[in-house]
């Protein structure tokens, strides 16, 4: 797994004009093919007047999946360079379809592609990228006197806390950086006299 990847903020749609052709780029984050199949439908439906609807998305924060479509465009002139950019900006779990309204002026393969490349482009700066971190998922278990000091120690200290529990003792879940784990866990073996229970879990992706 990758230490980190970038995807899309948010869903969004984003114009350009070239050559009196609009291009509008819309994206949106998609967690698995079938909703950046869906998203690209969606998109196609709402705009099957155009003369074209091309794509390109990226799935998998390592980008195991990747495809792209010209729709009726020249070969490699649109989803080629839509799908290009996406990659040279680290981007992933992410969809963008192109759609054109074609505005009467030819512009070849070359301008085709600048416009196209250039739409994703323009629309990932418009709408904004976050960045997503690997960490390591980890359980710590204090009995009910500490807790309420821990949580508030792991929250000013910027940990993640993503689920607390309330049994005989109490269980927090916090994401740590793979990094952390050994300084973490002295850290905690200090702050509770060595009482607390500590487990790492599997890992998943947070906002860095």
């Amino acid at each position: 797994m990758p230490d980190e990847y970038r995807t899309v903020a948010r869903a969004g749609v984003h114009e350009t004009e070239v050559n009196r052709s609009r291009f509008l780029c819309a994206l949106a984050p998609a967690a698995t093919e079938r909703e950046a199949q869906d998203f690209v439908a969606s998109v196609r439906k709402e705009h099957a007047d155009a003369t074209h609807n091309c794509y390109a998305y990226v799935i998998g924060a390592d980008a195991a999946i990747q495809k792209a479509s010209d729709d009726g465009e020249p070969g490699g002139t649109a989803g080629a360079p839509m799908l290009q950019m996406l990659l040279r900006r680290d981007m992933r779990y992410v969809v963008a379809v192109v759609t054109r309204y074609y505005g009467g002026v030819k512009l070849g393969a070359g301008g085709l592609i600048r416009a196209y490349g250039g739409a994703v482009g323009e629309a990932l700066d418009a709408v904004g990228t976050r960045t997503r971190r690997r960490f390591r998922l980890a359980t710590v278990t204090v009995d009910h006197q500490r807790a309420g000091k821990v949580q508030n120690d792991l929250r000013s200290t910027g940990r993640e806390v993503r689920d607390v529990r309330y049994a005989e003792a109490v269980t927090i879940e916090i994401g740590l950086p793979d990094a952390d784990v050994e300084t973490f866990r002295q850290w905690l073996a200090d702050a509770t006299a060595g009482t607390a229970g500590f487990a790492l879990g599997g890992e998943a992706y947070g906002d860095a």
